[in-house]
């Protein structure tokens, strides 16, 4: 049986990185006071891995099998969940709670950097209102697509899912190819897993369209994929595609996430 099938020989979640992902993983394997536990597969974990490359800081990568939970998660993040972050003798989890603490540490601690939040108290207000309208709006209309089955309103759900991204593509910078312009900030960083998901899993699982060439849409996926800190912590395709079958064929227990959509609620 292969390690990346079930009991019964269905195919399920990696537990290792494949590709540039694992390359990253491989130069971050050593002992540091910064630490990042996370999974491969998992997009929340990718945001925050992608905000820690962006900024260039020193980190170590742990890989955890998040269903097994293992000590060491859980001293960080009692519920078992990723990403978990320690820092020394502090720790920390929810992404995007953790997507900014790398930026606050690296200005206020080594008084250098950049921050993905703008510093004008408007852009920084319509940053975090469009952030919001990932994590309340798109991330949810995402997985109800990937978990609608055939005998469900399918359309309904894709209609739903572009709607939203519709709705943030608008409230972009026209000329992008960033959301508020040529340099990568929150709001993409915060969409960037879903983004680089639609054509590695919305797309084999439910027909999701490529974007169309030249329009501001292609011109944001493109910049992302193309994006030094996006290509080190994302895996080769086939991982995604094994990992989110559980969620295309919305099997019992796949997950804290999969439950919430299932039930209407809130993701955890």
């Amino acid at each position: 049986m292969s390690n990346n099938t079930d009991e019964n020989g269905k195919k399920t979640y990696h537990k290792k990185a494949s590709g540039k992902a694992l390359e990253t993983v491989k130069k971050h394997s050593k002992d540091t006071d910064l630490t990042l536990f996370g999974s491969c597969f998992c997009p929340f974990v990718q945001r925050v891995w992608i905000s820690l490359e962006v900024k260039q800081l020193p980190y170590q990568y742990i890989e955890v099998d998040p269903y097994k939970k293992p000590q060491s998660l859980l001293e960080v993040n009692p519920r078992g969940l990723v990403p978990a972050l320690r820092h020394g003798d502090w720790a920390c989890h929810e992404s995007t709670v953790l997507m900014e603490y790398p930026f606050t540490l690296q200005l206020e601690d080594l008084h250098e950097g950049e921050a993905l939040l703008p510093p004008e108290a408007k852009k920084r207000a319509h940053s975090r209102l469009w952030a919001d309208h990932v994590n309340r709006h798109l991330v949810p209309a995402f997985y109800r697509l990937l978990q609608a089955q055939p005998d469900q309103d399918q359309p309904a759900a894709a209609s739903e899912l572009h709607t939203e991204l519709h709705k943030l593509i608008d409230a972009a910078d026209p000329t992008g190819p960033f959301f508020l312009g040529d340099k990568i900030s929150f709001v993409d960083i915060q969409a960037a897993p879903w983004i680089l998901r639609l054509g590695r899993v919305l797309k084999p699982y439910r027909g999701w369209p490529d974007p169309e060439p030249g329009t501001r849409w292609w011109r944001w996926v493109d910049a992302l994929e193309g994006n030094d800190a996006v290509k080190a912590t994302t895996s080769e395709d086939g991982l995604y595609l094994d990992s989110y079958e559980r969620y295309a064929e919305n099997r019992p227990n796949t997950s804290q996430v999969q439950k919430a959509i299932n039930s209407g609620r809130s993701l955890p």
